[in-house]
């Protein structure tokens, strides 16, 4: 299965840039209703994502005063890394199940790293669930064949 099927384009995906003070991003993830969001360059390639405990983690444990923390300190300077890994846009369903496993949502990025977009834990629960549901009905029409079949 093609996983752009799934795929919530980068148009429609709340996303900060690494270059954004933490204060810039505290503002936009809170407006986003989000508690994570990926985090990309200016370039538009994915370098990570962040989440509302890793803005609460840098303010709590920097040495540095509140409002040096808050408004001198860029995103890509706090966030964690090698989290909530990307998948390819070639991805089997297999790779992308991997990861969804322990992701709200996976990262999407093409041949060069540069963000496509999302896919949502939702959305392939959601894609499963429809194909059961299809499946069962399929099943049913064959027993009510069969049975009618039986009759004659």
């Amino acid at each position: 299965m093609n996983l752009l099927f799934l795929l919530k384009p980068k148009n429609t995906v709340d996303f900060l840039n690494g270059e954004d003070t933490v204060r810039a991003g505290l503002l936009k993830l809170r407006a986003s209703g989000y508690t994570a969001a990926p985090v990309l360059s200016e370039e538009g390639k994915y370098i990570g994502t962040v989440t509302e405990g890793d803005f609460l983690w840098h303010l709590r444990d920097t040495p540095l005063d509140q409002e040096t923390a808050v408004n001198h300190v860029y995103i890509c300077e706090m966030m964690r890394e090698n989290w909530n890994q990307p998948v390819h846009i070639s991805a089997t369903m297999e790779e992308l199940l991997e990861l969804v496993l322990n992701q709200n949502f996976v990262p999407v990025v093409d041949d060069r790293n540069y963000f496509v977009g999302i896919i949502t834990r939702q959305s392939v629960i959601r894609h499963f669930v429809d194909r059961i549901q299809k499946l069962k009905h399929q099943v049913g029409e064959q027993e009510l064949e069969k049975k009618e079949g039986e009759k004659e």
